[in-house]
């Protein structure tokens, strides 16, 4: 059996960091022992956002694939050194690794995530499991979204309940008999990108700026009528999609728009995109984590949105919302090394579900 300590590494399309999860992990349960969050370095966000816009070279994605590993395990040996753990004492580390381009709908379907697991496994001394996506993919399926799978581990037992992570995309799992998981659009990935180019900062702490704006009705509409938005799940997106060119196209056929405006229309985006699919279902609890489970104001307008469900945290069942999802990763890990196949057709539209994930050995 493989049970035992295993570390999960999740670095977002937010790209605001790395997170770090150790858990503990057997066949009936998954415990979070500890984590931390390592920032990126300016320049490496910089430089994988060439990447993601299409501004780059081979040299320069090899490069960042060897820098995100380093990058990585300096997260791990961190964590493990101020827990006072032994690499000999972890069984794996679950890298999702950072993606950089996402086509599962392509002529030659792919989803691209750099991080080297190689380098990963030598610079921290663990065995590696990545590269999770790839499998999926090559059955057919979306490679996307991997966290229903997880959120069905933990939460199965909740009756009429859908989790929702909003990171730089919002992914939601509806729970039951036949799990359904898809992306349901940009989570907080326009707000980012807009409070960045006009006030300098990361994100919208609280959703206090967009609160401070009037939702533009005709420029929500418009975006809404998205043809993503209008797609049927199995779905999947990313930067690749939603991102400063798609904002542009949309604010083109308007003129001048304050741009706290804009930013109470973006979060306007992503509250009525997930609530509109969210009322497609019986839902009486929606579970949320990630960064927008932090956004206050986010929190209050979808509540506004589904006044008949019960909107709250992971953290009300005592799972981070900050670690869930580096918690998936380590628990892929754990799946992998059992030879387990995870549960994912039904959300991806694969073939059928598989054992995900290659396996990098420390020496």
């Amino acid at each position: 059996m493989a049970k035992g300590l295993f570390i999960g590494i999740m670095s977002g399309t937010s790209l605001d960091g790395i997170d770090v999860a150790l858990c503990q992990i057997s066949g009936e349960s998954c415990s979070l022992e500890a984590s931390s969050f390592m920032p990126f370095e300016n320049s490496l966000k910089e430089e994988i956002l060439a990447v993601i816009n299409g501004l780059t070279t081979i040299k320069q994605i090899g490069e960042i694939d060897h820098r995100l590993a380093l990058a990585f395990a300096k997260a791990v040996n961190t964590l493990i050194e101020k827990e006072n753990v032994e690499a000999e004492d972890i069984v794996a580390i679950g890298s999702h690794g950072q993606t950089v381009w996402h086509e599962p709908n392509g002529v030659y379907p792919f989803s691209m995530q750099l991080g080297n697991p190689s380098v990963l496994a030598v610079e921290t001394g663990i065995d590696v499991v990545a590269d999770f996506r790839a499998k999926d993919v090559a059955m057919g399926g979306q490679g996307a979204p991997f966290a229903p799978a997880f959120h069905q581990f933990l939460f199965s037992d909740i009756k009429s309940c859908a989790v929702l992570n909003i990171g730089g995309m919002a992914n939601i799992s509806i729970l039951g008999k036949e799990l359904i998981g898809y992306d349901t659009g940009c989570g907080n990935v326009l707000m980012d990108m807009w409070i960045d180019e006009h006030k300098n900062l990361s994100y919208d702490k609280d959703g206090e700026w967009a609160k401070s704006g009037t939702v533009h009705d005709e420029l929500l509409k418009n975006i809404l009528n998205d043809r993503y938005f209008n797609l049927k799940f199995p779905k999947s997106t990313g930067r690749e999609y939603f991102n400063k060119k798609f904002l542009i196209n949309y604010l083109e056929a308007f003129g001048k728009i304050a741009p706290e405006d804009i930013q109470a229309t973006l979060l306007a985006v992503t509250v009525h995109s997930i609530a509109n699919e969210v009322k497609k279902f019986n839902i009486k609890e929606l579970l949320l984590c990630g960064g927008g489970a932090k956004n206050i104001f986010l929190m209050s307008e979808l509540q506004k949105l589904l006044p008949t469900i019960k909107v709250r945290t992971t953290d009300d069942y005592n799972i981070s919302s900050d670690d869930l999802e580096a918690m998936i990763f380590a628990w892929f890990a754990f799946m992998r090394l059992e030879e387990n196949p995870v549960a994912l057709k039904s959300v991806t539209g694969a073939k059928r579900s598989t054992i995900l994930g290659g396996l990098y050995a420390k020496s």
